[in-house]
């Protein structure tokens, strides 16, 4: 099994150390305030096919490359005038920007999955410290298995994944629990390709811009979490449930009891208060808790469709869409 470090006791070893493993072409598991991330270096061929063979992640299906600041972002990619005022305003933090590559860039090919455009973030926290000292850009999409639920804690990589990595970083539960929002900016227009950690409405009070959310079915995969399945637990996956049938786990939201709780397998609230941001926090570690609760289908009352609610309705439809 992979070695875990703790990075608020052992910070600088845990620096050392990762460093030290990514220079050899191995992936590590890195904390960041979204969820853990499997990173590798951005512009070792072998090393990026390492985390689509741990993953087992369909190479057309690009990765985001993370770095330290905007410098190390430049030497890549090139910033339009709102791209830049995005950046500058929200990095770092829970926004990717997909951005036109550099001709001269050192990413791989591989990372962006041979498109001509490359998803960038600088994530906040230690993450972005052992970017710094490593001195290249991280790919790093999600720690686990393709498909499945997103970790946020080392535990939940470690039960995943541990088997196939050398390293795993803890820095405790990632803070926002949800992956960055994706954002690509075309002249005036933004595009959400993905919700996420930043509201979108943040997004467009900053830029005056509307944020357009076209349709994701069928649609050219530009950014990751755009396959129609994704997130999914091995339980199926009932939405907007109204009641609870026997032996169901169920997740809701706002601290209101559904019919039928008496006879459900487990009972999670995602934030009895209704706070959005506390439901997103928590959205993945409960689903993971209620897969492993034993239930055969996890029922999921509704969640209201505003703020963070849009980033975790689109985890939830996911996770409940017809699995190849």
């Amino acid at each position: 099994m992979a070695e875990i470090i703790d990075t608020r006791s052992e910070p600088d070893r845990a620096i050392d150390t990762a460093c030290a493993v990514l220079s050899a072409g191995e992936p590590v598991a890195i904390p960041t305030e979204t969820v853990y991330g499997l990173a590798a270096d951005a512009t070792n061929a072998e090393a990026i096919g390492r985390i689509y063979e741990i993953k087992g992640r369909p190479r057309f299906n690009p990765l985001i490359c993370h770095v330290s600041d905007l410098a190390m972002a430049e030497e890549h990619v090139a910033f339009d005038a709102v791209s830049r005022q995005l950046a500058e305003a929200f990095w770092p933090g829970p926004l990717t920007l997909i951005l036109p590559q550099r001709s001269e860039r050192s990413v791989h090919a591989l990372a962006s999955a041979g498109l001509d455009t490359l998803g960038l973030r600088m994530p906040e926290g230690f993450s972005r410290r052992v970017i710094a000292q490593f001195g290249r850009p991280l790919a790093a999409p999600s720690a686990n298995t393709s498909g499945r639920i997103s970790p946020t804690s080392a535990a939940h990589v470690q039960a995943d994944l541990g088997s196939k990595l050398k390293l795993i970083l803890d820095a405790g539960p990632a803070e926002i629990g949800l992956e960055s929002t994706i954002i690509k900016v075309e002249g005036e227009t933004l595009r959400l390709l993905r919700p996420g950690g930043l509201d979108a409405a943040e997004v467009e009070a900053l830029t005056g811009l509307v944020v357009e959310r076209p349709e994701t079915a069928g649609a050219t995969i530009e950014a990751p979490g755009m396959l129609t399945s994704h997130y999914a637990p091995g339980a199926v996956v009932r939405l907007d449930a109204t009641d609870v049938r026997k032996g169901e786990a169920l997740i809701r939201f706002g601290g209101s009891p559904l019919p039928g709780e008496s006879e459900a397998a487990m009972v999670l609230d995602l934030s009895p208060g209704g706070n959005l941001r506390e439901a997103a926090a928590n959205l993945f570690d409960y689903m993971k808790k209620a897969d492993a609760s034993g239930a055969r289908t996890i029922a999921f009352g509704t969640v209201p469709n505003e703020g963070l609610g849009e980033a975790i309705i689109d985890r939830l439809q996911r996770a409940a869409a017809p699995r190849d």
